[in-house]
């Protein structure tokens, strides 16, 4: 395959570029350049910036509010924006529920959640992994029995993202018992203010209250708003989880970060020199920057793969697993990069506004904070272990 940008889409990153430069808020792009924290009223923002432009569903098909863009425009425009410092999209209901729905979903679902998720109307978390079942899906055991029109559904879900802000969530839930685990299994969308939910926090290695435990007691949930058909959610979890996997490799992610690796290595120095001028860190450096190089060539394979038609399958699971050890790399180099700086680690440092007293180079604020977040991307999304048993079976056999 080609793997050199044509001349269209060369002037489509022009495209992108500009809008950026005009649309992207720079008090965005200072927190998300820095690694402060965003506040769900800047993410909403930047979705709202995206709707009005009609890029925010940017893999959607025209007919359901999406531009109609190639894999490659999608690839040009996720990379631009993340090195320009644009906040990432919220996920759960762009780039996860929507396209189950559109695949899978009826036509009174997709007519009525669709559009919600593109106005804002509806913040969407996800229901998948429980305590028990995390790397093990298919052993959840979040139970819904049907009761007339209804589902009633008990059981717990745990590191739901950003589900304090959420007045939606899609769970995973168990409606059958007597067939092998996968096969009892169903998909659910699930208002959050129904009575018997209860949500707690769960704060992280970085201090930050990023996800949460949900509880479900006794909860109604009306039948229509079963995805698919009953006791087959296990493959539309699936489908779901190839475009999850996909996206955690943050190809754009890493090239803004690896920039700012190199800008603190420049601006650092160790024994009267620049730290990028140490052989041992340059050379990590240099080793980092290459895979992320062959990472970036992967990538382009399966958006070549995804325009003929085909859909993320192994190399998703690829993905996952070079994206997240890259991007764990580069920011364990951060963090040695920062030395002593980077230990006292000041939460508020992170917050908007902190006028509090500097502890050694901008980029030392947010190291520890990154550092610790990250080792979280390796394990959701499926461990990179189970990624690995994936693409065993899948490619080999086994």
């Amino acid at each position: 395959m080609d793997l050199k940008f044509t001349a269209e889409e060369e002037a489509f990153r022009g495209e992108v570029l500009a809008f950026l430069n005009e649309r992207l808020p720079q008090r965005l792009a200072s927190k998300v350049s820095n690694g402060r924290h965003l506040t769900r009223e800047d993410m909403a923002q930047w979705h709202a910036i995206l709707h009005e432009k009609g890029w925010l569903a940017n893999h959607w098909p025209r007919e359901y509010g999406g531009p109609g863009w190639t894999a490659v425009q999608k690839f040009i425009f996720e990379n631009e924006c993340a090195i320009a410092g644009a906040p990432r999209i919220v996920p759960f209901g762009v780039n996860m529920l929507g396209p189950v729905l559109i695949k899978y979903g009826s036509e009174a679902q997709k007519r009525y959640w669709l559009p919600r998720i593109l106005d804002g109307s509806d913040w969407w978390c996800q229901g998948y992994s429980e305590p028990g079942a995390g790397s093990d899906l298919a052993s959840l055991r979040t139970a819904a029995v049907r009761d007339g029109g209804h589902y009633v559904v008990n059981g717990q879900k745990t590191w739901t993202t950003l589900g304090h802000y959420a007045n939606r969530i899609f769970c995973l839930v168990r409606t059958a018992t007597d067939v092998r685990k996968q096969e009892g299994i169903s998909f659910l969308l699930i208002d959050m203010n129904t009575p018997g939910i209860e949500v707690r926090p769960i704060v992280t290695l970085d201090g930050e209250h990023e996800v949460n435990e949900v509880f479900f007691t006794d909860v109604r949930v009306p039948v229509a708003n079963l995805v698919g058909e009953e006791n087959r959610g296990w493959t539309y979890a699936k489908y779901l989880l190839t475009y999850e996997r996909t996206n955690i490799a943050g190809v754009g992610f890493s090239v803004a970060a690896l920039a700012r690796l190199k800008r603190a290595a420049q601006k650092i120095t160790r024994n009267g020199k620049p730290l990028a001028e140490d052989p041992q860190f340059a050379a990590r450096i240099a080793k980092v920057e290459i895979d992320l190089e062959n990472m970036k060539t992967t990538n382009l394979r399966v958006i070549a793969a995804v325009a003929g038609g085909g859909v993320p399958g192994a190399e998703s699971s690829m993905l996952k697993i070079r994206g997240t050890e890259i991007r764990q790399e580069i920011s364990s180099l951060l963090r040695r990069a920062m030395g002593p700086y980077a230990a006292p680690f000041v939460e508020e440092a992170l917050e908007e506004g902190y006028a509090g007293d500097a502890i050694g180079p901008d980029e030392a604020a947010s190291a520890a904070a990154q550092y610790f977040n990250n080792r979280k991307l390796s394990i959701f999304g499926g461990s990179n272990e189970i990624q690995k048993n994936i693409i065993s079976k899948m490619i080999l056999g086994l």
